[in-house]
């Protein structure tokens, strides 16, 4: 997956907090994944710190941001990771892809090829994050910029794909603009809920014994 070459100063993995929530809070790891230049910054900073610029460079490396927010009564720490987009830099973001609970697969609506970069991203996560079970595994395709004048993908066209690869969610966002971009990532947390409450159940399911009764597990502090 191949995006445009310029480029900022290094910028080193860091932590900005938030006022923690009363209570248990869930520690959530979404990873944004798309070409350079799609807006993957952006969105994240837009999210987390509600700013945008206009004169924001290219991240090198990787860097996260996190939020606590409340979805569905859940209390969750979202950790949200940026990656760069870039070819030459696939051997320092393809480490943190392990331990992500759900993945953003982004692209921007004026640029074909980062639409059509989207399955080798999803090729590149699912090899290197070495997930439990990729068939269940939450994905969010996020089709930004559109308060570009200009489009080259169509909003039918983004749906059809996403049908095709998991009946993945679908958003059209714009970090400029603020669309859809707390929509976004709030839909991220709960496609993990969701899965993780498909977990659950089957695991519930098992603990059922022939008769009916449900058999008493044991937790671990390990």
């Amino acid at each position: 997956c191949h995006g445009v070459n310029n480029e900022a100063v290094v910028v080193q993995p860091f932590w900005v907090g938030g006022n923690m929530m009363s209570g248990k809070s869930l520690l959530l790891k979404v990873i944004l994944l798309g070409d350079g230049g799609v807006g993957k910054s952006s969105l994240m900073n837009r999210y987390v710190t509600d700013r945008f610029d206009s004169q924001s460079f290219h991240t090198i490396g990787v860097e996260f941001l996190n939020r606590d927010l409340e979805v569905d009564g859940r209390l969750v720490t979202l950790q949200i990771w940026d990656t760069a987009g870039q070819e030459r830099f696939k051997s320092l973001r393809t480490p943190f892809y392990r331990g992500a609970d759900c993945c953003l697969l982004t692209f921007a609506v004026n640029d074909l090829q980062s639409f059509q970069n989207l399955g080798c991203w999803k090729k590149e996560f699912m090899y290197y994050s070495d997930v439990k079970d990729p068939e269940r595994f939450p994905f969010v395709v996020l089709g930004n910029k559109v308060d570009m004048e200009q489009r080259e993908v169509g909003e039918e066209e983004a749906r059809a794909w996403c049908e095709e690869n998991g009946c993945c969610p679908y958003f059209e966002t714009s970090a400029k603009d603020d669309t859809n971009v707390t929509a976004a990532f709030e839909a991220a947390v709960r496609e993990v809920l969701a899965a993780e409450d498909q977990i659950d159940h089957a695991l519930l399911s098992s603990t059922i014994d022939l008769h009916g009764n449900r058999k008493t597990s044991r937790t671990s502090c390990c």
